[in-house]
């Protein structure tokens, strides 16, 4: 008898690194699997950040997600834990997590999503402008005096790198309820941050990362970006005009590149998916050793397994990417995922910018900030 035809849906978001590498996974799952066929749709960088995702699990059976979305969506019930089916390849993906990739989607026990792309703050730099990249932030302050550097600081980013360089100086922010940062420590924070503010241009504001590397990838005057999101495209020889390089942390503390905010992507499951065993299936197939070092990386995926930054191949293919920045991601901090996080991040993220933009002082940011972290907390269990 002939079987029917399995069809899932999934949505990620819109770039060549979130949208690519998902349609080639789904290609050849669905070759080896002829009776299944998964389509994949995409969402604006901005939409991915703060739609709604349990509305995408209303109408889709996979999603990519962040994992500050963690707590929220498992709290609500809306996605499919991974810890019942296939323990073992569970097991070897923690095993071989970057940095807290794997434990960042875990939360009260289950795990919520595989980690198929890792990110974290790291240094952008022009290979063709400097000799190398630079390692202490007194070096970001000097070439940012010389009109070289771009900073992306679009929401949330202001917040991401008040974190990395919190954390980064040795005192990370709370991950608990409390006190985001002691006051003192959140002044030096925000006063080293409105130095580089400062000498930085005024556009950098309504930058993201992406847009950060566009303008590092085709403008001559910008040799660096010290806190931005690594993006493996920009990595490519034949990407953009210009190649651009990652490198570590350049450190404010003493601790080497410690304290970036981790990032990246994973893959979960609607609960209400008609064919979760197919689903499953699939999404242990994209986050597997495999097909991260192979059809993931090579369809311009940025991979989250760690045989693949490990793999010399595929760092040659990108000049060295993962490689590069592996220190920073394996040192990386863990933000908090409870379920009011997401909208301390949006209103941290708009008092640090009122901060930057002069409106506000240190001291008076410090309170404002620990004041809508705990508040953050008054909607979780």
């Amino acid at each position: 008898m002939k079987k029917s035809m399995i069809a899932l849906r999934g949505m990620t978001w819109d770039h060549s690194r979130g949208f690519d590498p998902m349609v080639a996974t789904g290609e050849l799952f669905a070759a080896r699997h002829p009776q299944v066929r998964i389509s994949w749709e995409k969402r604006s960088l901005q939409d991915f950040e703060h739609f709604p995702v349990e509305e995408l699990a209303a109408e889709y059976d996979l999603i990519v997600i962040d994992h500050p979305h963690v707590g929220g969506l498992a709290d609500a019930g809306v996605l499919l834990p991974f810890d019942w089916r296939d323990p073992k390849s569970l097991h070897s993906l923690a095993e071989n997590s970057v940095g807290p990739s794997f434990p960042s989607y875990h939360w009260k026990g289950r795990h919520w999503a595989l980690p198929i792309d890792a990110a974290a703050q790291v240094q952008a730099w022009r290979p063709d402008l400097i000799e190398a990249p630079l390692t202490r932030w007194d070096d970001v302050v000097a070439l940012a005096r010389r009109g070289r550097v771009l900073w992306p600081l679009r929401s949330p980013h202001q917040l991401m790198s008040f974190m990395t360089l919190a954390a980064n100086r040795g005192t990370p922010c709370a991950t608990e309820p409390g006190a985001l940062l002691a006051e003192h420590d959140a002044i030096a924070v925000l006063e080293v941050m409105r130095e580089l503010a400062s000498l930085v241009p005024r556009e950098c504001r309504r930058l993201d990362p992406i847009a950060t590397l566009e303008q590092l990838a085709t403008e001559d005057q910008w040799a660096v970006a010290p806190l931005t999101y690594g993006y493996v495209s920009y990595a490519r020889d034949d990407f953009r005009q210009k190649l651009v390089r990652f490198a570590n942390l350049a450190m404010l503390g003493s601790d080497g590149p410690s304290g970036s905010v981790i990032g990246g992507t994973g893959l979960a499951i609607s609960a209400k998916c008609a064919h979760p065993e197919i689903a499953f299936d699939y999404a242990y197939f994209t986050a597997s050793q495999d097909v991260q070092r192979g059809a993931y990386v090579q369809s311009g995926g940025q991979a989250g397994h760690r045989a693949a930054w490990l793999d010399p191949s595929v760092n040659r293919a990108v000049n060295g990417f993962y490689r590069d920045t592996l220190a920073t991601l394996d040192r990386s901090w863990l933000r908090p995922r409870h379920q009011g996080y997401l909208k301390f991040q949006v209103d941290g993220s708009s008092a640090i910018d009122r901060f930057l933009d002069g409106g506000i002082g240190a001291a008076d940011t410090s309170r404002e900030l620990d004041r809508l972290y705990l508040t953050s907390w008054d909607s979780s269990e």
